[in-house]
């Protein structure tokens, strides 16, 4: 029977046994693989205690203690616990156990423990899958040396992998061999990770900063050894990166990387064999689009960085889960700052924040980033988790400044390296290195929801002082009656009307209500607030048209320009949502036209053009009718499109016949935009279906960013070439996988009367498969976030077809179903018509008989509001 109980962190306890080594023996089979583990156990404590090892779908058939086989009655077995009672157990502080399991990968749909992704072996073990494996103390405070020897059919599974490095091999009676890896890092089982294939590899190496060299391996599937070099330049960057930045060098002689096509997650930084979704090491110019090749980058980088944030130093308990991420996803954001355009990386981070995170803190799951309680810890791989906790680390580095951050970092490396430890001990050895009290700062580990900064200001003619007072509030909930007031930095900038006379200055929100006064300011500055996305916070301040347009042009902070535009244009699908009548001023021609002539980067332009999401704006709109906002976002790219068409036309034709521009990533992202809006123009809808064919027909200028920015174009906007060209992109990419993700994504998220027969004939596609997330994903995943304007269709058809979908998933993989489900949990940003449909769709999933535990927490905390 299924475990419904919550965990609590109040309820946290040392373990009463902990394990120093393990010995692993895996004999692989698809349906009847044997593992046999032996355990060296100590025990923490003096009293006699039962031991309680965590396992699920199991086959047990032996447990032998200090080499005495237990009888069926010296233990006991339940769906989820081996319990050996203390009378069975030595009394010594240490003992041995022996334990011998039996599973089936073949069958395991979940993708947790030990599976089959295509024809390989793979693993995958966070957060508790490696009980799906053996039974063992399953928690990332107990953490043991582990060595594994991998048994496989030779033929099959000549690429036998584990963690660490190799220290044995040879050949086996009936066809099998053996490899022996050996980790001399300590590490929870979280950690473990094993793969058996037959791939091609991509070698390399790599001297550290004290001289060491590292062989490093990549994985691939047969025949995709050409698209795995970008992986590895990314990888050799990272390592550079990690030692010139905070002085951490890697520390096992080997680094290997795997790509599979069946896994729930991005990636997993096993020590020294990460396992990846394929999608995220394999790219070359014909199938992957510049967006991928950032990504892959990011997600190499972010694994890597896992070696030490997180590995070397790794979480207490699950609660303190952002421990790990978000000090990671901050180090790689970093990275990708430093690699590429920092003003853009940081703009593209946010505005994942804002569409996405800031509805999850404002949804039935808002939870602090240290989460107090836990039904299903999968549940909480997050957002708030992630780029919530990493927005935590940037306000920490802004508040000690990078010379004292990194000295916090080697302090917290010196005190806790090989330990499993918590967010506080983080903070204290920040405040310890840097001598600043970061008690108040604690608060963001342990509050929910997006804070809420007031904004208020005068200024004095005659004295010439200037007064800005700034609040803030924090969202109360039954959870949380009371927040308490934060510790927020807020960058800000006085624009003056005089050239080269702003001036910055960083303030620290401490207080509910907080006052500063600025003396001898010739004049009423304009106010720019959050510079760099200084905190993940949402603003209550209406600044005037004028100021807003002042800003856009006369901020020095990047971002303040590209936010005050974003600011304006959501004034304005605002007001299109609330009165049809609405006519567009002409002082936003002119914002947009000086942007298109400025001297900024392209890719910066780029960014400036792109309208807020319908995610963005739906979250800043209560209630909002779902059809009306996007109607809203269509009005606003039309108005634009038409007023700025000729000022359009040539940058898109500029960049198209220059080619010198042409295999540049800004100029193709601005490029793209412009031909997003010139789609709105019937006398330029020919540009999409031109780039389409040079893109994929030109040999000098193929490439799958173009490609997919014309059919994006064309699905947007109902283009009849649409149909003609996405059967030729099927055709000529069937046999490519990770492109075909694309085909399916497109396909979804097209406007389209007959969408929905559309998506039942998808799902019935010889290539779609539910079992395969990154293929379900980009079919139902697509639709939901990607189409709304028939996601929200008035029928409620959208909903019925995700809720089908779910409840399918619920059965297969309840990761997935989970994640997927969450723009329907989300019904509350929507008008009382929509929100009745949604509620009414995940009471149909609530009445599942076999209901899992992913879908039911979501489910409970959405449905009992």
């Amino acid at each position: 029977m299924t475990d419904t109980s919550p965990r609590f962190l109040a309820d946290y306890a040392a373990p009463v046994f902990t394990i120093n080594t393990v010995n692993l023996t895996v004999n692989l089979d698809d349906t009847c693989s044997q593992v046999h583990s032996e355990l060296d156990i100590e025990r923490q404590e003096q009293e006699p205690a039962d031991l309680a090892l965590n396992g699920e779908h199991l086959i047990l058939t032996a447990v032998v203690v200090n080499n005495q086989a237990l009888t069926r009655e010296q233990y006991q077995l339940t769906d989820t616990l081996l319990i050996i009672p203390a009378s069975s157990l030595p009394q010594a502080k240490h003992f041995t156990l022996q334990i011998t399991t039996e599973i089936n990968p073949l069958e395991n749909t979940a993708l947790e423990g030990l599976f089959k992704s295509g024809n390989a072996f793979c693993t995958q073990c966070e957060a508790e899958g490696f009980r799906r494996i053996s039974y063992y103390l399953d928690r990332p405070d107990v953490m043991a040396t582990f060595t594994t020897k991998v048994i496989a059919d030779k033929n099959l599974y000549p690429q036998l992998l584990s963690n660490g490095n190799k220290v044995d091999s040879g050949d086996l009676a009936d066809g099998k061999h053996f490899v022996t890896w050996h980790d001399p890092y300590p590490k929870p089982c979280y950690l473990f990770a094993l793969v058996a294939g037959d791939f091609d590899v991509l070698n390399d190496s790599y001297k550290t900063m004290s001289g060491r060299d590292v062989a490093l391996e990549i994985f691939v599937d047969k025949g995709n050894l050409s698209k795995a070099q970008h992986a590895m330049i990314s990888l050799k960057k990272s390592m550079q990166w990690d030692e010139e930045t905070f002085g951490l060098e890697y520390d096992l002689d080997i680094y290997m990387i795997v790509a599979v096509d069946f896994f729930n997650m991005g990636a997993m930084e096993n020590k020294g064999l990460n396992v990846f979704n394929s999608k995220f090491v394999l790219a070359d110019h014909h199938c992957a689009t510049d967006n991928d090749y950032f990504n892959i980058e990011a997600v190499i980088a972010h694994e890597y960085f896992h070696n030490w944030t997180g590995n070397r130093v790794t979480c207490r308990d699950w609660f303190q889960l952002s421990l790990k991420e978000g000090l990671t996803v901050f180090r790689d954001q970093q990275f990708s700052a430093d690699m590429h355009s920092s003003a853009v990386t940081r703009i593209q981070n946010v505005r994942v924040l804002r569409s996405q995170q800031f509805a999850e803190d404002a949804g039935p799951m808002a939870h602090p980033i240290r989460p107090e309680k836990v039904l299903e810890m999968n549940n909480f791989y997050t957002l708030t988790v992630y780029e919530k906790g990493s927005e935590v680390i940037r306000m920490l580095h802004t508040l000690l400044g990078a010379n004292n951050f990194r000295k916090g970092m080697d302090l917290y490396f010196a005190r806790y390296d090989g330990m499993a430890v918590t967010c506080d001990d983080f903070i204290n050895a920040m405040a310890d290195a840097s001598e600043k009290d970061l008690t108040q700062f604690k608060r963001w580990y342990s509050q929910s929801g997006t804070p809420i900064v007031g904004v208020n200001e005068s200024y004095d003619n005659v004295t010439k002082k200037y007064t800005l007072t700034l609040t803030q509030k924090s969202p109360t909930s039954v959870n949380q009656p009371h927040p308490q007031a934060l510790h927020i930095p807020m960058k800000i900038e006085l624009v003056s009307d005089a050239p080269n006379e702003t001036q910055s200055y960083l303030l620290e929100l401490t207080q509910t209500e907080q006052s500063w006064v600025f003396d001898n300011v010739d004049s009423k500055p304009t106010l720019a607030l959050l510079a760099d996305f200084s905190a993940p916070v949402k603003l209550d301040y209406s600044q005037s048209e004028s100021d807003l347009l002042k800003l856009i042009s006369h901020a020095n902070n990047s971002f303040c320009r590209w936010d005050a535009g974003q600011r304006l244009l959501m004034s304005y699908v605002q007001q299109l949502t609330l009165d049809k009548s609405f006519t567009l001023p002409n002082d936003l021609l002119v914002a947009f036209k000086n942007i298109l002539h400025s001297d900024s980067d392209h890719a910066f332009i780029a960014e400036q053009l792109v309208l807020p999401s319908f995610d963005e704006a739906a979250g800043l709109i209560a209630e909002v009718d779902p059809i009306a906002l996007v109607k809203a976002l269509k009005k606003l790219t039309a108005f634009i499109a038409h007023g700025l068409q000729d000022e359009l036309f040539a940058c898109y034709q500029a960049r198209l016949l220059n080619k010198e521009l042409v295999d540049d990533v800004a100029n193709r992202a601005l490029k793209n935009i412009c031909l997003q809006y010139l789609g709105t123009l019937e006398k330029y809808q020919y540009l999409a279906k031109e780039q389409y064919i040079q893109a994929t027909e030109s040999i000098d200028n193929a490439n799958m960013t173009d490609t997919l920015a014309a059919l994006n174009c064309s699905a947007k906007y109902s283009l009849n070439n649409f149909s003609s060209q996405m059967s030729d992109f099927e055709s000529r990419w069937q046999s490519t996988t990770l492109v075909m993700d694309k085909w399916f994504a497109l396909m979804a998220s097209q406007v389209s009367s007959d969408i929905f027969e559309q998506l039942n004939q998808l799902l019935s596609h010889t290539l779609f498969t539910l079992k395969n997330p990154n293929r379900a994903r980009s079919l139902i995943g697509a639709f939901a976030m990607n189409n709304p304007e028939n996601f929200h269709c008035k029928t409620g058809r959208g909903y019925q077809f995700l809720t089908e979908q779910v409840m399918a998933l619920n059965a297969i993989n309840p990761q997935v179903a989970s994640r997927l489900i969450t723009p329907l949990i989300q019904f509350k940003n929507f008008a009382p018509a929509h929100q009745n449909m949604m509620r009414d769709n995940l009471l149909k999933i609530q009445g599942l008989s076999n209901l899992s535990n992913d879908l039911k927490e979501k489910l409970d905390a959405a449905l009992c509001e």
